[in-house]
């Protein structure tokens, strides 16, 4: 089963803490079909422009995995709105996709994770839709142990 040309339902569900925590990671139809226009509208364009394979690091967390591993109570993971991206195969630094992601397509929140001020650790990147994306771009950094965002 496929969400979209490049991602595949294990891809968007898979979840090694829900495996061995026995946690089902399924999402419901609405939280399914969130998953397909974030695809359609991040992944595929970001794909074609990256000119390869780009790992995905978390999609879909149900509740009860977002608890478990402690994630935020409002997480976009949770309605199927979110991707943790990392190109981990070597096409483009996970700094350009951001750049590329920011400077043409639609998107609700991202988020330059950790990293170094040239290149990030990971993306966060959210979708809701065309009318309700905000734009937001954030920075996350650890102070006194805890993440922190700030603009960027």
């Amino acid at each position: 089963m496929e969400i979209s040309k490049y991602v595949s339902y294990k891809e968007g569900t898979r979840s090694s803490t829900a495996s061995r925590l026995d946690i089902d990671n399924s999402p419901n139809a609405v939280q399914l079909l969130n998953m397909v226009l974030l695809s359609e509208e991040i992944f595929e364009p970001l794909r074609k422009y990256v000119g390869g394979p780009i790992r995905i690091n978390s999609f879909f967390r149900s509740k009860k995995l977002n608890t478990a591993i402690g994630g935020s109570l409002s997480s976009q993971h949770c309605k199927g709105e979110a991707f943790d991206l990392d190109d981990s195969y070597g096409h483009k630094t996970n700094a350009e996709m951001y750049n590329f992601i920011k400077d043409n397509l639609s998107y609700d929140q991202m988020i330059w994770e950790f990293g170094s001020d040239e290149n990030p650790s990971w993306l966060h990147v959210s979708y809701v839709s065309e009318e309700e994306n905000r734009k937001v771009r954030l920075k996350a950094y650890k102070e006194d142990g805890k993440t922190k965002y700030k603009v960027i």
